[in-house]
């Protein structure tokens, strides 16, 4: 009798347990996607001088490491890798131009700048190469290499190709992707404290936002819709252009 107590009682933990993970797939990039329009809208509306601007960028640093995590998760699912990067070379290509615009970037200076799509898929490349057996692991090792080189002029950089890396490789081991996550967070703290000498660093801190997020995501995909699987890939470019526009006009 006290042994079945016992297992009801754990059994109760469990479904406690996931009763809080309230969070599916299509909520989490609903939230990234909102996060990275008020980041953008900041860094181009905001004054640098205005009080609450850090706040605001803060809330906005939570976009790419979700990106990134579905980026793994999307590896991990994928029936077909070239066409998905295929899709993600597609959206790079495209918004090279609005991200260059809205950014104040030459637009084809793609050495200096360009969109966070490139450092996705070069993220997604990375972690293809890592797993594939095939390949001896010091080749693989400079293959990760050379993605995180090509990433360098991308938005988020080799920040966000070595975070899908973490992700990826220790997909099924949330403490284990904690750790790569955190290390990565860690250096690009200290990529803020050389590129980024005010008080305004603080916001990077707010890649650590992600960590209750993912703590409420219940691995399901949510309802399937074209729209939400899609709507990223084009929400990312037009969004910019329609800042751009405002901006001009203002």
């Amino acid at each position: 009798m006290h042994d079945g107590l016992m297992g009801l009682d754990g059994m109760s933990r469990v479904e406690g347990i996931r009763a809080c993970k309230r969070l599916n797939a299509n909520q989490l990039k609903l939230l990234a996607i909102a996060a990275m329009i008020l980041d953008h809208c900041t860094v181009v509306f905001v004054p640098e001088a205005f009080p609450a601007r850090w706040l605001l960028r803060m809330l906005g640093r939570i976009a790419a490491p979700t990106m990134c995590f579905f980026i793994a998760e999307g590896y991990t699912h994928t029936s077909n890798l070239k066409k998905y990067m295929g899709r993600l070379l597609l959206a790079a290509v495209v918004s090279h131009v609005p991200y260059n615009l809205c950014f104040g970037y030459e637009i084809w200076d793609i050495f200096r700048a360009t969109d966070v799509m490139f450092s996705l898929l070069l993220g997604l490349a990375a972690l293809a190469i890592w797993k594939s057996e095939d390949i001896a692991p010091w080749k693989r090792l400079l293959g990760v290499v050379v993605c995180c080189i090509l990433a360098y002029s991308a938005d988020w950089n080799y920040i966000a190709v070595l975070w899908i890396l973490g992700f990826g490789i220790f997909h099924g081991n949330p403490g284990r992707q904690l750790a790569a996550f955190t290390a990565v967070a860690v250096l690009y703290l200290l990529q803020g404290l050389i590129y980024e000498t005010s008080f305004p660093f603080i916001s990077r801190f707010g890649v650590f936002l992600i960590l209750p997020l993912l703590f409420l995501y219940n691995g399901q995909r949510g309802r399937k819709s074209r729209l939400i699987k899609w709507g990223f890939y084009w929400i990312y470019p037009i969004h910019m252009l329609l800042i751009y526009a405002v901006d001009r006009l203002i």
